[in-house]
């Protein structure tokens, strides 16, 4: 039996971007009490403030650790997927690039069903969200020194630093140039009025340091006297009093305890975890439920369904280049780092990039690229010891492949079973196909010659479309963005309604990434960020 705690307003569930938004903003109103869950550590480990050692954190005690199930259309391969497990979720182990996605993905969720989704309705929550100051821009990336923000699509009151590169390596640079040569637009703003061209990222950094969601919005409530932050907690089941949600069961310390949540439960733990409690308390598909013995609360098949990832296929090179991001750490670094805010340790690795189309008569970007002045093959485990590199990925934005996220017993503390099904549909393949050769070109170009050396990645006896899918079925892995899995909608299998409200019962929402009904187009962590800014307005509402 679960010792009970205290009873508060609210009960967030998962401290990563999107339950720290609600933290922060929900503990603003003095009367209103807030806990906050987190099963991970605090954030106070120095690799999760040093952008370029965010890859040391993954198989940490800070990260989840999940692996897929073997994936048939990936010779089999079990692919592991890194999720944040401390204050500030994944945004605390990411690679800090700030991208909404294109306007028509908005549109999209709006067409489905769900209203006040549009791009024009949560344009005012990125704003909202964001503290935008540019900083120095060189003008070999088609932007001018001291530029400002662009108003109409940018804020500067926010919580969330976001900035161009601190310290930009001269290759990503080089890249742009590349790039330029291969046929696209310079874009001195993916976030801005178009998408599709190549430049350097936005990032959620200040001063060269990682942004996260728990630096934008926890850390400044922590001394709110109606907040209450436990880490180390482990949700284990949300408890009802017949429909409604009343309150949320955690472990910590090896107690079983319990807390009451007076207006709501709202559960943020993202992609995986999130449809994971609410299938350990009873709400899903009945039949997956009674495998596992679980007594069913609200029948609702899509928990767990519409899993959605973005997949990487790397070109890599060797370079002549004598300092790359391979060299990062030594001693001179980290005093340029610590001392004077610039350095290769400011880099998050993937600093340029831009967003393709492989059709021209598509309405937005199918292909992504993230270039690294740097080696990173196999989330950086495979990198060579010796050497410099340099690494370009592509990535099918738009992935037509369907997974599931599904128990594989009723212990909380087992992994789930997480079958994102990559591949699966053929289209996929070949849009990732198309992005390696597009990606051989851009690293062809002229302005590469000086500094290219050896193909490593697929290798230059590697030509053919086919020899290429097979490039990709064996080396491609996450991109870190799962969504879908507690989708929003008015459908047979939607979780949620337009306002995260979970279907079926009261008292209890979904806010994070598990949302989304289609995956933007795009990295994820500011659509997530953004969608708990629009909630807690819904929620204020409401209550």
């Amino acid at each position: 039996m679960a010792t009970k705690t205290a009873a508060y307003d609210y009960v967030v569930v998962g401290a990563g971007s999107a339950g720290c938004v609600l933290a922060g903003r929900l503990s603003e109103q003095p009367d209103t009490s807030v806990l906050f869950l987190e099963a991970g550590k605090p954030d106070e480990k120095r690799e999760i403030s040093i952008p370029a050692a965010f890859s040391e954190l993954f198989k940490t005690e800070y990260d989840w650790e999940y692996y897929t199930e073997p994936q048939s259309a990936m010779n089999g391969r079990e692919l592991y997927w890194p999720r944040g497990k401390t204050l500030g979720g994944s945004s605390s182990i990411n690679a800090m690039i700030y991208i909404r996605g294109h306007a028509r993905d908005y549109d999209e969720w709006a067409a489905l069903g769900n209203d006040g989704w549009g791009y024009e309705d949560v344009l005012p929550y990125f704003k909202r969200n964001e503290d935008f100051r540019p900083g120095k821009k060189s003008s070999l990336l088609g932007r001018t020194k001291g530029s400002r923000a662009d108003e109409e699509y940018h804020g500067t009151d926010g919580p969330l630093a976001v900035s161009n590169p601190q310290s930009p390596h001269p290759l990503s640079e080089t890249f742009v140039e590349a790039a330029v040569e291969a046929g696209y637009d310079r874009n001195p703003d993916f976030n801005g009025d178009t998408q599709a061209g190549v430049g350097t990222y936005h990032l959620t950094q200040r001063d060269g340091k990682r942004h996260s969601a728990a630096d934008a919005y926890l850390e400044p409530a922590l001394d709110r006297r109606n907040l209450t932050v436990e880490t180390g907690a482990q949700a284990t089941e949300i408890r009802f009093d017949g429909d409604r949600a009343t309150g949320v069961e955690f472990q910590q310390d090896g107690s079983d305890l319990y807390a009451e949540a007076t207006e709501e439960v709202i559960v943020s733990a993202g992609a995986v975890n999130s449809p994971q409690l609410l299938l350990l308390s009873g709400i899903g598909d009945p039949e997956h439920l009674a495998e596992h013995d679980i007594e069913p609360t609200a029948e609702l098949p899509g928990v767990g369904r519409n899993l959605q990832d973005h997949l990487f296929s790397f070109v890599v090179y060797e370079t002549t280049e004598s300092e790359t991001l391979d060299d990062a750490g030594r001693v001179r670094d980290l005093a340029k780092f610590f001392l004077l805010k610039r350095g290769l340790l400011t880099s998050n690795v993937g600093e340029a990039g831009g967003f393709v189309r492989t059709d021209p008569d598509l309405d937005a970007p199918d292909l992504q690229f993230h270039f690294a002045p740097g080696y990173f093959m196999n989330h950086g485990f495979d990198n060579p010891a010796d050497g410099h590199g340099l690494s370009l990925g592509a990535t099918q934005l738009r992935p037509k492949s369907r997974g599931r996220i599904s128990l594989q017993s009723a212990d909380p503390f087992d992994d789930p079973a997480i079958d994102p099904n990559y591949l699966d549909a053929e289209t996929d393949l070949e849009v990732l196909v198309e992005g390696v050769k597009r990606g051989r070109e851009i690293m062809q170009a002229d302005a590469f010659d000086e500094v290219r050396g050896e193909e490593v990645w697929p290798g230059e006896d590697v030509r053919t479309d086919e020899e290429i899918a097979e490039h990709v079925r064996e080396t491609a892995h996450t991109v870190y963005h799962p969504v879908g899995t507690c989708k929003m909608g008015d459908d047979d299998m939607a979780v949620v309604d337009d306002r995260l409200r979970v279907h079926g019962v009261d008292g209890l929402r979904v806010v994070d990434a598990s949302v989304m009904p289609t995956l933007t187009g795009g990295n994820t962590n500011a659509p997530t960020m953004m969608i708990a800014e629009k909630v807690v307005d819904m929620i204020r509402e409401d209550w």
